[in-house]
């Protein structure tokens, strides 16, 4: 078998005179997780919906396990598993009911139906509610029943559309738990996520999408080494102060700072020494950052950096799916 999962070549589609996807490419290896981040609009959600065979290719093409997603799409979807940012289950069913629905929907041979549900409810911990109707479940609940429904028929590939969204901070640490499971256990993961945090801490590599085209990929690792290897904040009493420091720094032989508000950013490969130069230079001239933190940098940096605005969750783009919008400025 191929050690690459999902290749995607010169992907195109149009919506009307919008232009979804420019002619994307990428490559996904066996047994990793692929990041696909993005603005609000970028195409993130329309490459997942072309490579789960839910809409088709204007342009360019796609493999999922070697399979054509046009000529084979029955095979694709055979192999593949998909979470949405919407838990896709049956209120009125319980738990334990919806894994078994999606058993024989999915044609699993019927002797194994019943203990195959029971592994996964045990598996993402929902044997206590099992039999509980979907409706009484907690928000972190829905989302483990709908990944363990993608799971049902074992597929080695699995697609999550935004799968923490909406989620307090432990279920999210839940369900990453769950996704670094399935990766070590063989499964191969293309997650789309409005959360940088989330594909820093899960992702091999990354992708970001803007206007339907690539424009970074490499592993988190990799993207965060091209801004340096130390973000330096310090926030001031008022923007008049960080505008004051901001110009005192700008040519100081300091690395060029960046302004928003009353918050100065300086990224640096140079770290101490960067830090100590910065701060004796306001110091010289009585200015003193009212607050002051210094840590590595982060895909928001990363994505600051390549774009000119951070990322936020936005309302739902055109394709139906929250994704990533500008700070200030028209979307």
């Amino acid at each position: 078998m191929s050690d690459t999962a999902i290749v995607v070549e010169d992907l195109e589609k149009r919506f009307g005179d919008v232009v979804a996807l420019g002619g994307i490419s990428f490559e996904v290896p066996s047994a990793t997780v692929l990041g696909l981040l993005g603005p609000n609009g970028a195409g993130k959600t329309t490459a997942v919906r072309i490579l789960s065979t839910l809409i088709r290719p204007d342009g360019g093409r796609a493999t999922v396990l070697g399979r054509d997603v046009v000529k084979e799409e029955e095979s694709v979807r055979r192999s593949i598993g998909l979470a949405g940012q919407s838990a896709a289950v049956d209120e009125l069913l319980s738990g334990r009911e919806n894994l078994r629905m999606i058993g024989k929907l999915t044609h699993i041979p019927p002797e194994q139906i019943r203990p195959r549900a029971d592994e996964l409810l045990e598996r993402f911990g929902l044997t206590d509610a099992a039999d509980r109707p979907a409706r009484t479940y907690s928000g972190g609940m829905h989302r483990r029943l709908d990944l363990a429904a993608a799971l049902v028929h074992r597929p080695p590939i699995l697609f999550l559309d935004e799968p923490t969204t909406g989620l307090d901070p432990h279920s999210r640490s839940d369900v990453w738990d769950m996704i670094r499971e399935l990766v070590s256990d063989g499964s191969t993961v293309l997650l789309t996520t409005q959360y940088l945090e989330e594909a820093d801490r899960l992702a091999d590599d990354v992708v970001v999408v803007d206007q339907g085209r690539v424009i970074a990929h490499g592993t988190p690792a990799e993207l965060k080494s091209q801004l340096g290897n130390t973000v330096i904040e310090m926030g001031f009493a008022d923007e008049a102060a960080s505008a004051k420091a901001h110009d005192l720094l700008t040519g100081s032989g300091a690395a060029t700072p960046e302004r928003e508000g009353a918050l100065l950013r300086v990224v640096s490969a140079e770290g101490a020494r960067i830090l100590v130069q910065v701060l004796r230079r306001l110091d010289d001239e009585g200015l003193a950052p009212a607050t002051l933190s210094v840590r590595e940098p982060s895909l928001d940096d990363v994505f600051l950096s390549i774009t000119g605005r951070h990322a936020e969750p936005a309302e739902p783009s055109d394709d139906g799916k929250k994704e990533f919008a500008p700070t200030g400025g028209s979307r």
